[in-house]
């Protein structure tokens, strides 16, 4: 018989500054609760201090740093890497940790210390000789879980870039770092080669990821004269609900962060002439790692080149404000500012009347729904119908007989008002966009 392997156990840390309140420092450390539990730990507790500032060798006091090797079993201080006799307060330590393991209890005993924070190699050694844990700052757990949730090629080519980056710096410190060269002409060290393999492996990955993102925008150029939407917003605020919603489509809707990353493409229903296409982007989080939006760039293109953005938010979430800035920080730095856009005020079904009027009073421009609710999906769906309607223009093209095969060019292209038939060919009366009615001009003039 199977056994289940037991849950690992991580123990959160963050350190609140000044220029950060209890609410936002609550909300970061409950985020990064979510994050963990979609790495598949469980959090058994947390450590909180307030500093000046993250840079402090070990990051925490030496009280504090104390306070958390009682949690793991580590001795407390950072020893040096030789085996250098014990002070007072590493015996301290581990007395303290001795007692607390009971408490604690055995299978509970914390084998991962998750910061809220982006550490220095320098600050990781330090506070996992201090802990005896593993230690994985914020950067770390959100690169790890794009890592696992990454299916197609392009975004399995993207993550492994970026988590190649992120793990090149590191290993400059790592203690098991590798070899020193014994003289002369004695080559490369274990640590010299696996730099070297990551510097290779990161130029493989982008001419296969360039070759990737080829394909990706010959499909988007094909789309460009698209009705197009994209989703954007903080992870978890509900885009993939609502896309289920809005096209009738089976996409994957978990409670969980970055349930999916890959950028999911449907046609709204019920369908329309011209058709509407939606697309549902990766979230956006606090402290999005640099490396993971340059690698994701292509993806995030769906955003930049769509007719209209809908920025989903969690109304139910204190800090929607704060998330909401995340994303539009992220689509400034692609250069997606200035593509149209409605602000939609998901969960609306988890707000009381009174915070109702309130998020209505502020922002009176905004949409607010819930993606259960079909009435207010559908209430969705006319408001992006009218955006499309309000820069249709009517025309009249004329398909001559001999050009008949583009009919159905015409149909998905542009709104067929009325046809009849002259001596020329059929005579279309049609509503539709600027650009696709050009396309379609030059399609029709072409021998």
């Amino acid at each position: 018989m199977e056994t289940t392997p037991p849950i690992p156990c991580a123990i959160l840390v963050g350190i609140q500054t000044p220029e950060v309140d209890d609410i936002a420092h609550q909300a970061s450390l409950e985020e990064l609760g979510r994050l963990v539990k979609t790495l598949g730990y469980k959090v058994v507790g947390t450590v909180s201090q307030r500093r000046e500032g993250t840079g402090a060798s070990a990051l925490l006091g030496s009280g504090k740093l104390a306070e958390l090797a009682a949690l793991t079993g580590g001795p407390g201080v950072v020893a040096s890497m030789a085996g250098a006799p014990k002070s007072k307060a590493s015996r301290r330590s581990e007395n303290a940790a001795e007692n607390a393991e009971p408490e604690l209890g055995a299978s509970n005993k914390p084998e991962f210390v998750i910061v809220d924070h982006e550490l220095s190699p320098s600050q990781i050694r330090n506070l996992e000789r201090a802990t005896g844990a593993e230690v994985l700052d914020r950067t770390g757990v959100i690169v790890e879980i794009f890592h696992r949730h990454a299916n197609t090629r392009e975004a399995k080519l993207q993550v492994e870039m970026a988590r190649l980056k992120y793990v090149a710096p590191r290993l400059r410190e790592s203690s098991g770092g590798g070899e020193r060269r014994q003289g002369p002409g004695a080559g490369e060290s274990t640590l010299d080669l696996d730099r070297r393999k990551i510097r290779d492996r990161l130029a493989e990955l982008k001419d296969q990821l360039e070759a990737v993102q080829r394909d990706s925008d010959h499909r988007r150029s094909a789309r460009r004269d698209q009705l197009r939407v994209a989703l954007v917003g903080y992870t978890n605020a509900g885009k993939s609900s609502l896309m289920r919603a809005l096209t009738g489509s089976e996409v994957l809707v978990e409670d969980k962060l970055f349930a999916t990353l890959d950028t999911t493409i449907r046609i709204l229903q019920p369908e329309t002439r011209p058709r509407v296409l939606v697309s549902d982007t990766v979230g956006f989080i606090k402290q999005l790692p640099h490396d993971l939006v340059a690698s994701f760039r292509s993806t995030l293109t769906e955003a930049l080149e769509a007719s209209l953005l809908l920025f989903v938010v969690d109304a139910s979430d204190p800090t929607y404000e704060a998330q909401l800035e995340v994303t539009r920080s992220v689509l400034r730095e692609i250069g997606a500012e200035t593509v149209p856009s409605r602000l939609v005020l998901n969960k609306m079904d988890r707000v009381d009347n009174v915070r109702r009027a309130a998020l209505a009073e502020k922002h009176p421009d905004a949409v607010l729904l819930s993606a259960h609710r079909p009435e207010d999906v559908s209430a969705l769906r006319d408001i992006i119908i009218a955006f499309f309607e309000a820069a249709m223009v009517e025309d009249v093209l004329v398909l001559p007989y001999a050009t008949q095969g583009l009919i159905g060019e015409v149909y998905d292209s542009v709104r067929v008002l009325s046809e009849e038939y002259d001596e020329a060919g059929r005579v279309l009366k049609v509503r539709g966009l600027p650009g696709a009615l050009a396309r379609l001009r030059r399609s029709l003039a072409t021998p």
